[in-house]
């Protein structure tokens, strides 16, 4: 497991210890918990390789610190759940570049369906699209994004790379634990204060036979 490097050794100014105790505050006790468990995981399944990997405080409290900076792009709920898949699925003590994969792949953890089975759903969906009954709301935001049109009549191979883009974009975002939210069918107006242009009318017309399911 590769170590920090000597600069990180070396004593820090005062600056630098100001800096590093607005890092840590930032950070939150959720994260630094989630690598303490990530860690306890460790030492539970790979009791002997734990040790001789970090056989004293010092080295471990090194590792941890490492560790924390690597993974900072990933929510706590996240590297639990990363720490769980791969302990159940290598036979030797993980390295972060395991670990950062299992994060990355974890989607389905989190109640998402993998990108194909999230194309397939926004592909077959039916208008109106937002008042559909999506399996996870990022699959609906992902289709609007790379638009309906295109899925409608684009082969796959042209239109896929494109959502699968905006997808991966809505479920990392989803497993740091933003709140994406519900899809909102958007309201006519009950009164038009001036006359619409021709593309105004004819993009009212598409969203009306789309909520009319036509």
């Amino acid at each position: 497991m590769a170590r920090p490097s000597s600069a990180s050794q070396t004593e820090a100014g005062p600056n630098s210890r100001s800096n590093s105790a607005e890092d840590a505050a930032r950070e939150g006790p959720d994260r630094i918990d989630a690598i303490n468990q990530l860690f306890a995981e460790f030492e539970l399944a790979y009791h002997n390789q734990y040790h001789k990997a970090y056989g004293n405080e010092e080295r471990l409290v090194m590792a941890k610190k490492y560790w924390l900076g690597c993974l900072a792009a990933y929510s706590p709920l996240q590297i639990v759940a990363a720490a769980r898949r791969v302990v159940k699925t290598h036979d030797f003590l993980p390295t972060i570049s395991v670990v950062v994969r299992a994060c990355e792949e974890g989607a389905g953890l989190f109640g998402l369906p993998t990108p194909r089975e999230a194309y397939i759903e926004a592909c077959r969906a039916e208008p109106p699209k937002a008042a559909f009954a999506w399996s996870h709301p990022a699959v609906y935001f992902a289709g609007r994004a790379a638009g309906w049109f295109l899925l409608a009549t684009e082969p796959e191979d042209k239109v896929f790379p494109l959502f699968e883009y905006y997808y991966n974009e809505l479920c990392q975002r989803a497993m740091r634990g933003e709140e994406l939210g519900a899809p909102q069918v958007t309201p006519l107006p009950e009164h038009i204060s001036r006359p619409l242009s021709g593309e105004e009318n004819h993009a009212r017309m598409l969203l009306l036979r789309e909520q009319l399911g036509l």
